[in-house]
């Protein structure tokens, strides 16, 4: 039964499209369903009730999701007079007030119920229907009577405060589809941007736009895509490499299979009042009396947007529109507000000011009236007096400061080409909208900061595992370099310095266009590198810009001159390096240990400024990066020397030795071949005798490197003077006990070598504490040949004997260090025994086909990287060849 002011169901009109949504019962949904009746009413075209639906939206799903605690459904059906939104909830018990029956309402400041309230005060019709499961709660809209053909019109003004267009007014109609890439591109958009269709059909939108705010912060390119209508400024950037400011118009539409696009008209930032859309005036009726508007809300309208960018450039386009100027700028304050920043510009060469920064404080080419509110009639008489519109055409500006708790926060400034163009009423008036604002900027400015701060320890956090995962110089250039580009700046280079007498050095470059990446580095070779000057901070280094000016200025002059031939494609080059380069370019010293081991160069393109935050975060990473730098470098040294006494401690090259194939292999363990461990040698002690060794010094490092070094030496020129095996290894004993706390215990195996007219080879060995050598026969035989005795280093009397050992042709003498017997997989070890196995299939090989087996074997016992050196030396005595 229906009550008054109630209704239970009409749809008397014909329902021309419909969309629906459901939301899930947490607080953010109700966000999200205001964003999507917003978008789906501005799709319509119904703009002139999005406000009334969005208000009723937001109050019936929060009843729904945050006091009902369950999902809620909406649906919106257009008609042709208006919009009928749903909103269902799935708890049906909850009592519906009547009017009329004595039942209350409720309050209006009540969270709870107060979406019914509003319905009967904002809607034109409403109703509730409920289920068994769920309840319903609906409002019609109807839209405004209009004049027919009249959607909105601006008054008559004379023509010389049109607004100025090129002769022919270029619109480019730009058609993307749902994933972003460009389907159509008209004649317009080629003559704008320079490219041809055949160029960008088929690519992403993203590869040639460019989205005026900070990263991570505000709506991107791809989500304004994505909404039913949008307009706003950004940039295209050119075939040229420039990028050209550009308003645009999008409209998401369908086609008749269904399949979204969206359709984008885009004009000159400069021509914007071509495509865009007037401001509503605002309507005043019966009951507004009795509204309290928010002055925020009027002058910034609503909803605002809800990020930092989107709000000041609001602002700027507001003010400019609410004093009738050709430009508004808005300039925010540092931290310590002794600078302000562009953060917003309409109607200037808003690519070029972004985040440019001016002095507060009085004084040529300062901002002085940044405290005060000012107007200047005629800036040519007062030069300096704005310098952000020197050079813009801009002759009269009145500016206010934005203020909060008596703190200067901004500035905000509308300028105009015509001299005398304000007067105190209108600063009086911009004062009034600023102080409305102020507040909520501020908000939104710490928000940013908030947000910024969060991001930037994330990415220390990130650059410094980054950095310390690695040792390689090369690879931490490369690091340095991919982590500012382009998060920090568009392009980078890095100079190092290798000692305090050397100039500093191009090291790497790197920009986030790859088909920059050469010019610029040409560009930085020919000129001279920045002083490494160790203070900290960033300071402006404006070399790269200045050559590229000349070099590309030249180019031009060199075309001009042969204006018959044909444009060369070096001037293409060189003026998108000159684009490249052109705007703001700091370095940063890269100092570790109290020395300048480096800089770290970052550019900006052409006209373009580095913001204070970003200058604080490239500090902090170029600190990170220094320490990095020269540990790579130190660990670079250490390696380099690791290896050369490696090398230094190990034969340079074996000899032939006649009748005796000999083969070794050496593996040493670690990153960086750490010296000391394993050492292995064969050398010439007379005619027809040879002397050879394997060992294993107890350790690794410099003391093992010594005792090494001493072994290998001392072998080789005791045996040349005469002595036997046991009379070496004796001698070689004492040397080492001499060494006193230096000394380190020593296996070896030593042994001389005699071969035979017979064919065969006669060994003398000495088995000091060493893996004992394994003989291989031809029979498939392996058996020890020799006997376990004391190892060196340990104690001063020694009494040693050599064995003799025979080798007969196709018999294999093979002797190991214990890396390779003592190799491990979990608590199995190959052993002597898995040695022997291996050995065994080895019959008939050659010494280098046994070595090799064995370091297969060896490798293939375990999955993990060996811990410890290993050396292998295999000596075989060839079979005689049968004719």
């Amino acid at each position: 039964m229906a009550e008054p002011g109630v209704e239970t169901r009409t749809r008397s009109s014909v329902i021309t499209a419909r969309a629906a949504a459901s939301f899930d019962p947490v607080g953010r949904s109700v966000a999200t369903a205001r964003a999507f009746v917003r978008d789906t009413l501005q799709g319509w075209g119904y703009s002139d009730v999005v406000d009334d639906a969005v208000v009723l939206t937001s109050e019936l799903v929060t009843n729904a999701v945050i006091h009902a605690g369950t999902s809620a459904d909406v649906l919106c059906l257009r008609t042709e007079d208006g919009v009928r939104v749903e909103v269902a909830d799935r708890y049906p018990e909850r009592e519906v007030p009547i009017q009329g029956t004595g039942q209350s309402f409720g309050s209006p400041d009540r969270e709870n119920g107060r979406g019914l309230l509003l319905c009967a005060a904002l809607a034109s019709r409403w109703g509730v229907e409920y289920t068994p499961t769920y309840k319903q709660v609906w409002f019609q809209l109807d839209l405004p009577q209009r004049q027919v053909g009249t959607r909105s019109a601006g008054p008559v003004l004379p023509t010389s405060l049109l607004p100025v267009a090129d002769e022919r007014v270029r619109v480019a109609v730009v058609q993307i589809d749902r994933g972003g890439t460009v389907v159509n591109w008209n004649e317009d958009a080629e003559h704008l941007f320079g490219y041809a269709a055949e160029q960008v059909t088929g690519k992403p939108l993203t590869d040639i736009a460019a989205w005026p705010h900070t990263p991570g912060i505000g709506t991107g390119i791809i989500e304004a895509l994505q909404l039913s209508r949008w307009e706003g400024s950004y940039g295209i950037r050119g075939a040229d490499g420039r990028v050209i400011p550009v308003y645009a118009s999008h409209l998401r539409v369908r086609d008749t299979h269904g399949e979204p696009s969206t359709v984008c008209l885009l004009v000159r930032d400069d021509e914007r009042a071509v495509i865009q859309t007037p401001l509503r005036a605002p309507v005043t009726d019966a009951g507004s009396e009795s509204r309290s508007a928010d002055p925020f809300e009027v002058f910034i309208g609503s909803p605002a947007p809800d990020d930092l960018d989107g709000l000041l450039q609001r602002t700027v386009e507001r003010a400019r529109d609410m004093l009738d100027g050709d430009s508004a700028f808005l300039l925010l304050a540092t931290d310590d507000e002794t600078e302000l920043e562009v953060r917003a510009s309409t109607g200037l060469p808003s690519a070029r000011q972004r985040f440019a920064r001016v002095p507060v404080e009085a004084g040529t080419g300062r901002y002085g009236s940044a405290r005060m509110p000012a107007v200047h009639d005629d800036l040519t008489a007062v030069p300096g007096a704005v310098p952000l519109l020197n050079d813009t055409g801009m002759r009269s500006v009145v500016t206010v400061p934005l203020k909060v708790e008596g703190r200067l926060t901004g500035s905000l400034g509308v300028a105009a080409e015509g001299a005398a163009r304000y007067s105190n009423e209108e600063a009086l008036r911009l004062q009034f909208a600023a102080d409305r604002i102020a507040l909520a900027v501020e908000s939104a400015r710490l928000g940013e900061l908030e947000r910024l701060r969060r991001g930037s320890l994330s990415f220390l956090v990130e650059a410094s595992d980054l950095l310390a995962g690695t040792l390689d110089r090369d690879q931490t250039l490369a690091l340095m370099a991919q982590m500012t580009v382009p998060t920090l700046a568009t392009w980078c280079a890095v100079y190092t310095i290798a000692d305090q007498a050397s100039d500093p050095y191009l090291s790497y470059v790197l920009h986030e266009d790859e088909d920059r990446i050469d010019g610029l580095k040409a560009l930085l070779s020919k000129i001279d590198p920045p002083d490494p000057v160790p203070t900290p901070g960033a300071r402006i280094w404006t070399a790269p810009a200045d050559a590229a000016h000349q070099a590309a200025l030249r180019t031009s002059m060199r075309e001009l001159g042969r204006s018959s031939s044909p444009v060369s494609s070096g001037i293409g080059t060189t003026l998108a390096t000159a684009a490249a380069v052109g705007g703001e370019t700091v370095v940063l010293p890269l100092v570790a240990r109290n020395r300048v081991i480096g800089m770290l160069t970052l550019g900006k393109p052409s006209d373009d400024h580095f913001r204070q935050e970003i200058l604080e975060l490239a500090e902090d990473l170029s600190r990170r990066a220094a320490l990095a730098l020269d540990n790579a470098r130190l660990y670079s040294e250490r390696t380099a020397i690791s290896q050369a006494l490696q090398r230094s401690l190990l034969p340079p090259g074996l000899p032939q030795v006649p009748g005796v194939e000999v083969e070794v292999i050496y593996r040493a363990a670690g990153e960086g071949n750490e010296v000391g461990g394993d050492f292995y040698d064969l050398f010439p002690i007379r005619d027809g005798a040879y002397g050879f060794a394997i060992g294993d010094v107890c350790g690794t490092g410099p003391e093992a490197a010594a005792v090494t070094g001493l072994a290998r030496h001392a072998l080789r020129l005791l045996a040349r003077e005469g002595f036997g095996g046991p009379a070496v290894l004796e001698r070689l004993n004492a040397a080492i006990l001499d060494e006193g706390a230096r000394s380190r215990f020593l296996t070896l195996l030593y042994g001389e070598l005699w071969p035979q007219e017979d064919g065969s080879a006669v060994l003398k060995v000495v088995c000091a504490g060493h893996p004992l050598p394994l003989r291989l026969r031809q029979d498939g035989t392996v058996e020890p040949a020799a006997e376990p005795q004391p190892l060196l280093g340990v104690m001063e009397d020694l009494e040693l004997y050599e064995q003799t050992i025979t080798l007969d042709p196709g018999d294999v003498l093979l002797c190991v260090t214990d890396g390779v017997t003592e190799r491990r997989e979990g608590t199995r070890m190959l052993g002597d025994d898995g040695l022997t196995d291996v050995l065994t299939t080895c019959t008939g090989l050659t010494a280098g086909a046994v070595a090799s087996r064995v370091l297969r074997a060896v490798e293939r016992f375990a999955a993990e990287p060996a811990s410890d050196d290993m050396a292998i030396l295999a000596m075989r005595v060839p079979e005689p060849h049968t004719s």
